[in-house]
């Protein structure tokens, strides 16, 4: 299990949901995605493509099978560093919550 590491790409918030929702699934559509997040496409695509980037998720386009058009599905999946660096951040935030547990806001 990697160490606890803050990660600033996945941090954002759109980012992180993105990654939350990936983790426990093997692939969700794009516009699964989308209308889970309640985000545009352009706002998934651009969280999306930080994401690549970063080689945290990939990206891959299928035929679908109920469609009568030639328009494909997009699949997303976070990567084994996505996995890796989701959990990492994960457990940052879980140190930084129970180190200021006992802080009282005054």
């Amino acid at each position: 299990m990697p160490e606890a590491r803050f990660d600033e790409t996945i941090h954002a918030p759109v980012r992180l949901r993105i990654c939350g929702l990936l983790h426990p699934v093997d692939q969700l559509d794009f516009a699964v995605l989308r209308d889970t997040l309640e985000v545009s496409d352009a706002t998934l695509s651009k969280h999306l493509r930080t994401l690549v980037t970063a080689g945290y998720v990939a990206s891959k386009k299928s035929a679908s099978e109920g469609r009568g058009d030639a328009r494909k599905i997009t699949w997303l999946s976070l990567t084994r560093a996505g996995r890796s660096a989701f959990g990492a951040h994960v457990r940052a935030l879980q140190e930084i919550a129970g180190s200021s547990a006992g802080v009282s806001g005054s």
